[in-house]
């Protein structure tokens, strides 16, 4: 299963970006599609996920500000950011998982891609 993840680049504060990812390789449905995030020297932290469903979660930094969707048919995952921060700077992964029925998960990772706020 491979992940692509495009869209990052530098905005100003106050601006917008929108990521998206495109999933292929996989023979099954992906329950959960998302992003997460890195910054040196700290740990990668869940930005916002949706599983196929359509249930969607966000990190508490970014709630009212980001949105995650996805397309089953294409296999797509997108984020939306408005109103960026300085503190959104960071590498962003594309992430995708299959749950299977006893609950065992594979995760799956994209390459990341670099989102820069600068004011």
């Amino acid at each position: 299963v491979q992940l692509q993840a495009s869209g990052g680049g530098s905005v100003q504060v106050g601006g917008s970006l929108r990521l998206s990812c495109a999933v292929s390789g996989n023979r099954f449905s992906l329950t959960n599609m998302g992003w997460y995030r890195q910054t040196p020297g700290e740990q990668r932290e869940l930005v916002a996920t949706i599983s196929i469903d359509k249930n969607t979660n966000y990190a508490n930094a970014v709630k009212g500000r980001f949105t995650v969707s996805r397309d089953n048919a294409k296999s797509m995952v997108y984020l939306q950011m408005n109103s960026l921060k300085p503190e959104d700077t960071a590498i962003y992964y594309c992430y995708a998982n299959h749950i299977d029925v006893s609950g065992y998960s594979d995760d799956y990772w994209g390459q990341g891609t670099q989102v820069t706020v600068s004011s």
